[in-house]
């Protein structure tokens, strides 16, 4: 056994007293017992210390260096080892700004998804089994080898029938039931810390586990892929500087996707030359223009577009690839995050934190709001200060966020992706135009999409049902001014307030009164009863005195029966 794997057993073995078990055992599957064990070393090695960190968890944030405060660079490549579902887990979690410190995000975001290439012939059956299919009926030309390869799907350049030139994507033979075993240990883990520790308790691991499940269950479906294509497709007629791959009829399936060719290079990699014939500033404002139409307009946007999913085309066009991850808001949510992208703007702190309150599920009972809005002013304070080269709108999203989760306030799964998706315009806006102002090109667009959004709430059907309400009301009006002025005439105006029942109180008073006095009665017949007892008495009850005899029978009879009236009505 390598000095590694000893480690990773100590670590395991160690588990239960970082998670402050509480006497449980859980039920382990055997074949994921050397998978417990890789994920019990990596949350004791690296995410725990991460998490304590970030959420300066009381006692717990004195966590010494030999318990495992690591690299984070490590703990990015340890995922990467894993396989699969662990670097695309890692993505996950470099969107939880609120759960890991920013160190940690930073090595995340930098995780690579690329892997050794599959052979031809496996590819080749993936393919022809899935759809029915000889690849050389369906192409003319198939090239063996990959265009990129990564640990869902490999990529493939192709050209059809009637010579269109396409990519092909197909998804690695048993990935599905890979990531399947993976999510049922993490899922099961997550469950039993939820349970049985504090970290659990207060970050609900289950439910990131469960977020992750759906996102990469989506991810693993091309046949949705295909229907973000023509979603995005469609809302981006409008940006003719913008361009999406569209798919191709009748060479799609689940774990199939054809799409058109797109030629270009990523932005990162424009040369010089490039730059100087490129208006990137046109190019960067018309992209802030579009997600932001996709994020408030329309509740469907593109959530990944990081450098390596955004080209350049040789007609100087922004191609964006990759839709397996896409982000979705419902239109309460996009109200929100409308009033809360305007007062960051404005550099309104108050505002601000009244909007991250509201968009949280969590009771603010206990929130500091005056620290609160100080550290939200501070925030927003240093990011109107910064240079332009340093304005980083999706920074200052993901900050607010980091702070709202220091007070206690849980953000939801949508804020937190679109935070991430904004940090990853920024960079791509900072690659085609380094001297681009993100933030005055989102308060420029967001007074735009102000009017749209006005217009938009004024449909045909809202219009009409305006019209008959006001329509109504127009009716109904000289009859109830009538009826008012006739009670103010006869002084008959009664005002109805809901307060505290009087009645029902002096009651509850009265009650604990007569208890307490029932009390004292029957424990005074007890004490003068004890006192008559060494008086001498001819009448005797049971060989005893019988008149404190009797007195205390007497007592223990009403004593009995206060205490069942007790249990019995009290509550």
């Amino acid at each position: 056994m390598s000095l590694r794997e000893r480690g990773e057993m100590r670590s395991a073995a160690g588990l239960a007293p970082f998670l402050r078990l509480e006497g449980f055992y859980m039920t382990l599957s055997p074949k994921h017992l050397d998978l417990y064990r890789k994920i019990a070393w990596l949350f004791v090695k690296y995410a725990r210390p991460a998490i304590i960190e970030q959420a300066n968890f009381g006692s717990e944030a004195k966590v010494d260096k030999e318990s495992g405060q690591e690299d984070p660079e490590k703990f990015a490549s340890s995922l990467e080892e894993m396989g699969p579902t662990f670097v695309k887990l890692g993505q996950l979690l470099s969107t939880r700004s609120d759960l890991l410190p920013k160190r940690y995000i930073e090595s995340l975001e930098r995780l690579q998804d690329d892997v050794d290439p599959l052979p031809h012939e496996t590819i080749r059956e993936a393919f022809e089994s899935d759809l029915n299919v000889r690849i050389s009926k369906a192409f003319k030309r198939f090239d063996e080898k990959p265009i990129a390869s990564a640990s869902l799907g490999q990529v493939h350049y192709a050209e059809l029938r009637d010579g269109k030139k396409v990519v092909v994507k197909v998804q690695r033979p048993g990935v599905r039931e890979r990531i399947n075993s993976d999510l049922e240990a993490l899922l099961a883990i997550a469950n039993y810390a939820d349970e049985h520790s504090e970290l659990g308790r207060r970050y609900r691991f289950s439910g990131i586990i469960e977020q992750f499940q759906r996102s990469i269950t989506d991810e693993l479906d091309y046949s949705l892929e295909m229907q973000n294509l023509r979603n995005l497709g469609r809302i981006l007629e409008d940006f003719p500087q913008l361009v999406v791959p569209q798919p191709i009829d009748g060479f799609c399936s689940r774990k199939v996707l054809t799409m058109e060719l797109i030629d270009g290079v990523k932005v990162t990699d424009l040369s010089g030359v490039a730059m100087t014939e490129f208006d990137g500033e046109a190019v960067a404002e018309e992209m802030f223009k579009a997600y932001l139409h996709q994020v408030l307009v329309e509740g469907f946007y593109h959530s990944d577009p990081h450098p390596g999913n955004v080209l350049v085309t040789p007609d100087r066009r922004i191609a964006l690839i990759d839709l397996g991850m896409v982000g979705r808001l419902s239109e309460s949510m996009r109200d929100r995050l409308f009033a809360l992208l305007t007062a960051i703007c404005e550099k309104d702190s108050d505002r601000v934190c009244e909007v991250a309150m509201k968009v949280s599920d969590s009771p603010t009972h206990s929130l500091s709001r005056a620290e609160f809005t100080s550290e939200i002013a501070d925030l927003l304070g240093r990011a109107h200060n910064a240079e332009v080269k340093q304005l980083e709108f999706g920074s200052v999203l993901m900050d607010v966020m980091r702070i709202c989760s220091e007070q206690g306030l849980a953000i939801p799964r949508e804020l937190s992706l679109l935070g991430k998706t904004l940090l990853n315009l920024d960079r791509v806006a900072m690659a085609i135009a380094p001297s681009f102002n993100p933030n005055a090109s989102i308060e420029r667009n967001l007074n735009a999409i102000a009017r749209k959004r006005s217009f938009d709430s004024l449909k045909q059907g809202d219009l009409m049902t305006m019209l008959l309400e006001f329509k109504e009301l127009l009716a109904r009006s000289p009859q109830r001014v009538n009826d008012i002025l006739s009670v103010l005439a006869e002084n008959r105006l009664r005002i109805d307030v809901d307060a505290v029942d009087e009645v029902a109180l002096i009651q509850g008073f009265q009650k604990i009164a007569n208890r307490i006095a029932m009390g004292a009665i029957i424990g005074a017949m007890i004490v003068g009863a004890s006192f008559m007892m060494d008086i001498e008495s001819k009448f005797t009850l049971f060989g005893y005195p019988g008149l404190p005899m009797g007195i205390m029978i007497v007592a223990g009879i009403l004593g009995i029966g206060f205490m069942w009236s007790v249990f019995r009505n009290d509550k």
